[in-house]
């Protein structure tokens, strides 16, 4: 995993890379040549709604593995069948995946596969088209958030309205901490959500170059929840 997105080589806009200004401290870019690969087949254009959906799985299940690095274990005695083992195991209570809906509900199949014991929130969320400031219209979590660590799931951090939002409302609930996980990010989301929240780290796959005037990643995938359910 590096601290830092891939370097364009050439001077072509494709490739993104990240602002002069933009800030990544409390950035972890996963660089991983799968993921890399697969970010980049959901870019294109002629990706169908089907292939977008399965990449998106798979990139999830690589996203998980690197987003939960850290989580704390302790030593527990078990029996192989062979002898006694001290082995370790995940502390305390279950972790909970949180989906920005509706786009987040493209990675929770994916990260569930890799945590299936994980707890789920959802946050219901829209982005006002005149404002681009996000409306909650539905909150859903488990109990004893607490107690929990919490990943926000939500394949675009673009303006950081709605990351910021979600947070805002999560941190109400005091769960022992707090991460966001968003496939492409942008410098502006980056330095919004980071004014706002500056001790929650963000994992993604790529710091995309800008947002355009409609508050859209540049050059991005397009509307995340669009590609992944089929509507537009």
């Amino acid at each position: 995993m590096s601290k830092l997105p891939l370097k364009n080589e050439s001077n072509s806009k494709v490739y993104p890379t990240p602002l002069p200004s933009c800030d990544l401290k409390n950035v972890h870019v996963i660089s991983h040549p799968l993921v890399q690969h697969k970010l980049t087949l959901m870019r294109k254009i002629e990706t169908r709604t089907s292939e977008f959906r399965a990449l998106l799985y798979e990139l999830s299940q690589l996203m998980a593995y690197e987003i939960t690095r850290d989580m704390a274990v302790h030593m527990e005695e078990i029996q192989t069948p062979l002898e006694q083992l001290m082995s370790p195991v995940i502390n305390g209570k279950k972790l909970v995946f949180v989906s920005i809906l509706r786009a987040g509900n493209g990675i929770l199949d994916g990260v569930l596969s890799v945590v299936p014991s994980a707890r789920v929130g959802h946050i219901g969320l829209y982005r006002d088209p005149t404002t681009l400031e996000a409306i909650e219209y539905y909150f859903k979590m488990p109990t004893q958030m607490e107690q929990r660590d919490v990943i926000v799931v939500d394949p675009m951090l673009a303006t950081g309205h709605t990351a910021i939002a979600a947070v805002d409302r999560l941190k109400g609930l005091s769960p022992k901490s707090i991460k966001f996980l968003s496939l492409i990010t942008c410098p502006e989301g980056i330095k919004a959500l980071h004014d706002r929240h500056p001790e929650v780290p963000i994992y993604t796959a790529c710091v995309d170059r800008e947002l355009n005037e409609h508050g859209y990643i540049l050059p991005g995938l397009g509307d995340a929840g669009d590609r992944i359910y089929g509507t537009k």
